[in-house]
């Protein structure tokens, strides 16, 4: 029997990107989404039996009825924490609107925390592995998009929750032999103009996201390309 993965935000950019990389490794994939209509579409462009979708908006309050619906009584051999709300370049602590704010917050920690919690017994059951895409704009190890120096203050901040959270989760579930990581995709091109900044690839962040299943990183240590990033 193949590998189960559940994917969140796996309609487009790199969390798409990691739904094909998955499949290429051999996983069936439950690959989620807020929207009907970005999973029909998904379906479309992905020809493969081993795909499965399902509708998972992690900011709604049904996140547990939804995942353990996705999941049943199945072993889930890993988890790809991708959903995530972004905020504008621009917004610094002393500017940010804070209602904004708070739902960056709500959506990048507390969904991540609720898809967590829901999927944590199919986890156990495979003994298996979480994987955060965390962010070097929520680290200290990122010297041009870092806490120190970059923009999207509540992202940043939201993204260095994420990693405390998952951190901490760690420790936690290592007794169960669930292995949890967060991995840093790198600045990507997921959207028009940002190879100008430098961005690389959508599949090369994909890449790294997944690198720690290589075997190359020690859990609870946040990464980029398999290599440990300072928190």
């Amino acid at each position: 029997m193949s590998r189960l993965a559940l994917v969140t935000g796996a309609a487009r950019g790199i969390g798409r990107a990691v739904v094909d990389e998955l499949l290429a490794r051999e996983y069936r994939v439950i690959a989620t989404a807020r929207a009907a209509e970005q999973l029909a579409a998904l379906e479309d462009e992905i020809d493969s039996p081993a795909l499965e979708v399902g509708l998972l908006d992690i900011e709604a309050p049904d996140v547990p009825h939804r995942v353990e619906g996705l999941l049943g009584d199945r072993a889930l051999s890993l988890l790809v924490l991708n959903a995530a709300r972004f905020a504008p370049w621009d917004e610094t602590v002393g500017s940010a609107d804070l209602s904004q704010a708070r739902a960056v917050v709500e959506t990048n920690l507390f969904g991540s925390w609720a898809v967590v919690q829901a999927a944590l017994p199919a986890l156990r059951r495979a003994r298996g592995t979480i994987i955060g895409v965390g962010s070097g704009a929520g680290s200290h190890g990122d010297p041009r998009f870092g806490l120190a120096n970059g923009g999207a203050a509540s992202y940043a901040v939201s993204k260095a929750a994420l990693h405390a959270l998952l951190h901490k989760l760690s420790s936690e579930v290592a007794g169960d032999g669930i292995q949890v990581h967060v991995a840093d995709p790198g600045l990507t091109a997921t959207s028009p103009g940002m190879e100008e900044f430098g961005a690389r690839p959508v599949p090369d962040g994909a890449r790294s996201i997944l690198a720690p299943l290589d075997g190359h990183a020690a859990p609870g240590v946040l990464t980029r390309d398999g290599a440990p990033l300072p928190w």
